[in-house]
């Protein structure tokens, strides 16, 4: 044999061999260590590492928040806790709302290996998040992985990085949101995470936490902070809701509302007030 590769471990280098008869790989360190390793070997468990316990909250909290706007969601949550605009729904014409508890991968540029490992795991009702990177030139699914998660009863798929088969994505009900779209495919070779913290859209995402999803964009829920939230995004929906009824049954009444409610919110902030734009300037 011959050595194949070195990495740490336990701080102490390690030689890999491989084995021309069986390929195996056989670690061998001043004959301490041996074993038999299929596959890729890598560094170290960090990034490699996938944990398959996700602590979701009870379904009656997740449906709390149907129905809700992501705005009057986030409005309650000082306004930013959104996913960036970039991340996008490709299915508006049939999507139903975005709702359901997070299963977080983190991949590889271009890799989707782990995706596909969380697509085994995933739980129906869950929302599988992908951190791919913001990568714009692989795609990172396309119709058979997404057509599968609809089968499986799964609530959406979120992608930091891209998509395919668009024509094939517009006809799921099941939400699809993602940073772009390529036809060019992934590579299949890993590392990865699953279930552990991720970065998606300009959002910490935590396996379990709660995601809603609408025509607008994704607002991220930490599991500890939805039960205050379920309560002021519902009273917030309520007043909004209270404001629209206003509004088309008198929307003179309501005019009124807004130019006292504007006063308010103008008090200190002393502008001045001219006359035309053309007369200050003589134009």
């Amino acid at each position: 044999m011959s050595p194949f590769y070195f990495f740490l471990f336990d701080k102490k280098i390690i030689t890999v061999y491989l084995d021309k008869q069986d390929k195996n790989h056989s670690l061998q360190q001043s004959g301490q260590i041996s074993g038999n390793f299929k596959g890729a070997v890598f560094m170290s468990t960090i990034g490699n590492r996938i944990f398959s316990e996700v602590r979701r909250p009870g379904r009656d909290l997740v449906e709390a928040f149907k129905g809700i706007p992501s705005s009057n969601i986030n409005d309650e949550m000082n306004r930013l806790f959104c996913m960036h605009d970039f991340v996008r729904l490709v299915n508006p014409d049939h999507a139903v709302q975005l709702l359901g508890t997070a299963v977080t991968v983190k991949v590889p540029s271009g890799d989707n290996l782990f995706f596909h490992q969380a697509l085994d795991m995933a739980l129906p009702g869950d929302v599988i998040v992908v951190d791919g990177g913001h990568c714009n030139n692989r795609s990172l699914a396309g119709e058979i992985m997404l057509k599968f998660a609809q089968y499986k009863g799964l609530a959406g798929v979120v992608v930091d990085g891209c998509l395919r088969d668009l024509d094939a994505l517009r006809g799921l009900s099941m939400p699809v949101y993602c940073a772009g779209i390529t036809p060019q495919g992934p590579f299949k070779n890993g590392p990865g995470e699953i279930n552990a913290p991720i970065a998606c859209g300009g959002q910490v995402v935590f396996p379990g936490d709660i995601l809603v999803g609408d025509m607008d964009g994704i607002v991220v829920i930490h599991k500890e902070d939805a039960p205050e939230m379920a309560a002021a995004a519902q009273k917030k929906k309520a007043s909004e809701d209270k404001t629209f009824a206003l509004m088309d049954g008198d929307w003179k009444a309501y005019a009124e509302k807004h130019a006292v409610t504007t006063k308010k919110r103008m008090e200190g902030r002393t502008p001045e007030f001219l006359g035309s734009f053309a007369d200050k300037y003589g134009l």
